[in-house]
């Protein structure tokens, strides 16, 4: 996949405001991210590894210089007193790390504002393997979300892979009014 590829799987769930990227690894989807925000917009990026944390930042800088980019060495499984109220969330290849989904996201969604989004990319697969050892498939993704206190959970994007079981991107909801960031 290319960047063009991620900014088509976050393109429908995007509508400014402050988010995050949780796993964000390299950045690919937080540079995805920085381009459908757009100039002034605020974005947290949080991943464990510091190398890769670096290399985003240098990619932001050079790409998107105007983006307020807010790194975070740290698991998001864990509380952080840094991040601030969102609007959005993204997990992309983030969330199939973790056995425990329902308590992940429930954490995770303590970060959002009322009627904020949770966008979740991942493989469309249910079988496990080394790469993705607790995979979550659009159709489990639609049981386990209202599980997890989401709503109006509906596939925003599909993007193959070699293997012919391509990435989903989906869009769930955090109950409460959808107001606009003042």
């Amino acid at each position: 996949m290319n960047h063009a590829d991620y900014v088509d799987l976050l393109r429908p769930a995007i509508t400014g405001g402050v988010w995050a990227d949780l796993g964000s690894g390299r950045g690919a989807f937080t540079l995805a991210l920085a381009a459908l925000l757009g100039p002034g917009a605020t974005i947290y990026s949080m991943d464990r590894d510091a190398t890769a944390l670096a290399e985003q930042t240098h990619a932001m800088q050079a790409q998107f210089p105007r983006i307020d980019l807010h790194t975070l060495v740290a698991d998001f499984r864990q509380p952080n007193r840094q991040v601030p109220v969102l609007d959005g969330i993204v997990m992309a290849n983030s969330l199939h790390f973790h056995r425990d989904w329902q308590r992940v996201v429930r954490h995770v969604c303590g970060w959002l504002r009322p009627g904020g989004a949770f966008v979740l990319v991942e493989y469309d697969i249910d079988q496990g393997n080394y790469w993705v050892p607790y995979p979550l498939s659009y159709v489990k993704w639609a049981t386990v979300a209202p599980q997890c206190g989401l709503l109006d959970t509906q596939r925003i994007g599909r993007k193959p892979t070699r293997d012919g079981r391509g990435f989903y991107s989906a869009l769930s909801r955090k109950p409460g009014a959808v107001e606009s960031r003042k």
